[in-house]
């Protein structure tokens, strides 16, 4: 296995940056006229947020500034699964935000069989949620990264552990 080169591939985000913008959301919030005397409550979980407001409008408005700031803090959009606005009582909206981490299992198939199919010198493996890629040859590598970074896929791609 020597002179063997290597990466990961991992759909991931910086759980403290999310926290910030979080925060920034917050602060915003008090701050801002619009949101004079309305109640916006905005936990975070593990793998999701749980927006709660007094109505559809504000519940907007809030989803504008955290995707705001997600982007100003370098997080892809492509991490919050939007869930639907469903009454939470006392003429209140509630909103679930999935967080997306990790490839699923059809998507790390799909990948795998695409770097199989267009790079016959490079041996892609699925390890749990990430994909290790690895070839002899650098270029290789570099090569299947760039064809990675055109695809449009749901989830964010991060290029890890290369070596």
């Amino acid at each position: 296995m020597a002179g063997e080169a290597s990466f990961d591939v991992v759909s991931d985000f910086d759980e403290q940056e999310l926290r910030n913008a979080l925060d920034q959301v917050r602060r915003e919030v008090q701050q801002r006229y619009d949101f004079k005397g309305v109640g916006v409550e905005l936990t975070q979980a593990k793998d999701e947020l749980v927006l709660v407001t007094d109505d559809e409008f504000r519940a907007r408005a809030v989803r504008e500034l955290i995707e705001s700031k997600a982007v100003r803090r370098n997080l892809s959009l492509k991490i919050f699964d939007w869930g639907k606005l469903e009454p939470a009582g006392g003429n209140r909206v509630r909103q679930r935000i999935g967080l997306r981490r990790g490839l699923s299992e059809e998507l790390a198939r799909k990948l795998v069989k695409l770097i199989r199919e267009e790079f016959p010198k490079v041996r892609p493996q699925v390890q749990g949620d990430a994909i290790r890629v690895s070839a002899k040859s650098k270029d290789e590598l570099q090569r299947v990264i760039a064809r990675l970074r055109e695809l449009d896929e749901p989830v964010p791609l991060q290029f890890v552990n290369y070596r």
